[in-house]
């Protein structure tokens, strides 16, 4: 099915003239302030430990008929109309496993208050797609849209090929888009909306190693319907496998700068991030692109990505390859230069690190949250920038 879907907006754009940054992590007993020019992740308490504040506030990602493994965060757009399901300011979780931890088989996708309440937002379970991934996001008009890779039995030899659920403001079905010439194992998913009813949607395949472009216009009022125009593979040839822990690993977290036009890659397998040129304009695949960084000190199998308004990224190590125990869960803030800046760990054991996002609140105030999958939490920080 081509016609309903999808995105949205990025938060880049909004901060490029920001440059003095420091970060309010926590009470007045969990407080830590970066240098200027720096981000939102703490630095550690002593070389050598993860002994980190903690969060300011944490909200559970599991719904009432218990599904866990929280992937996907997105937050909810202030362009978004009143009066349905999605609150502005919410943000949406969703989960990749059912209540038995089978990956591949979650159905829900939930939303935390801007007051850190947890509701319903939409279960897949009549529908029958199963296995929320790190890719969701809102469009401008409140149009979600989410990503599934199911199993049938948990894990990846099960595994089908996947595809994009749409669905409204109100938590309604609007279609399915499930092609697979489009979709192998849609894992990461990064939206350039114009918010005139026309965005950009990518998304990686954790199964084929492509990243594809899909142009798809939409309801910009009322966010009843999404439609795709086109679809093309932008990027390919990234590492890829199945994976008895981590169910896949391959090209996952995607984040666009709309300025550069250039689409930035998480390839898990060689804890690499990759940069593909005039992203919203290629006609063909792209390779994988330019390599920015390597750095298996800091990137222990990347899977989501971030650009934080000081132009700086935000990585979620999934510990799914080059894992680390010293180093677990970390969330890791580099330059686009590749140059390491600071880490926090989500978790104290490995695993623990999957999806992010960012999102301003006003100018000068900035919210992160990112999930911690082992917990089956979801952490929520203001940053203050002066």
């Amino acid at each position: 099915m081509r016609d309903k879907t999808l995105f949205v907006t990025s938060e880049a754009r909004l901060g490029r003239a920001l440059r003095h940054l420091s970060t309010l992590i926590g009470g007045a007993a969990a407080c830590a302030v970066l240098t200027a020019g720096t981000l939102a992740l703490p630095r550690p308490a002593a070389a050598g430990t993860n002994v980190l504040p903690l969060p300011a506030s944490q909200a559970t990602t599991v719904p009432t008929n218990g599904d866990v493994n929280p992937y996907g965060v997105a937050f909810v757009p202030a362009t978004v109309a009143s009066g349905g399901m999605l609150q502005r300011g919410g943000i949406l979780v969703s989960n990749f496993n059912n209540n038995q931890n089978l990956q591949g088989t979650g159905t829900t996708i939930v939303q935390i208050s801007p007051q850190g309440q947890t509701t319903l937002f939409y279960t897949s379970a009549a529908a029958g797609q199963t296995g929320f991934s790190a890719a969701l996001g809102i469009l401008s008009s409140g149009i979600v849209i989410a990503a599934y890779l199911p199993s049938t039995d948990g894990t990846s030899a099960t595994a089908g090929v996947g595809g994009l659920l749409f669905i409204d403001r109100n938590g309604k079905l609007l279609g399915t888009l499930s092609d697979p010439t489009i979709f192998d194992g849609p894992w990461g998913m990064a939206i350039s909306d114009r918010r005139d009813g026309f965005a950009y949607v990518f998304v990686s395949n954790v199964e084929s190693g492509t990243v594809v472009r899909l142009n798809v216009s939409y309801d910009a009022m009322g966010g009843e319907y999404a439609k795709l125009m086109s679809a093309t593979t932008i990027a390919s040839g990234f590492q890829h496998s199945g994976d008895p822990a981590a169910f896949e690993v391959g090209p996952s977290g995607l984040a666009y700068d709309p300025i550069q036009d250039v689409l930035l890659v998480a390839s898990e397998v060689d804890s690499s991030i990759y940069a593909i040129p005039h992203a919203s304009r290629l006609t063909a695949p792209e390779g994988t692109g330019s390599l920015v960084v390597q750095d298996t000190t800091h990137l222990h199998g990347p899977l989501d990505l971030a650009l934080a308004p000081n132009g700086h990224l935000l990585v979620a190590n999934s510990d799914g390859r080059n894992a680390d125990p010293n180093q677990p869960s970390e969330l890791v803030e580099l330059t686009l230069d590749g140059e390491f800046v600071a880490q926090y760990s989500v978790d104290p054991n490995n695993g623990g690190a999957f999806g992010l996002a960012i999102h301003s609140l006003e100018l000068g105030v900035i919210r992160l949250a990112a999930v911690d999958d082992n917990q089956n939490v979801l952490n929520m920080w203001t940053t203050v920038v002066r």
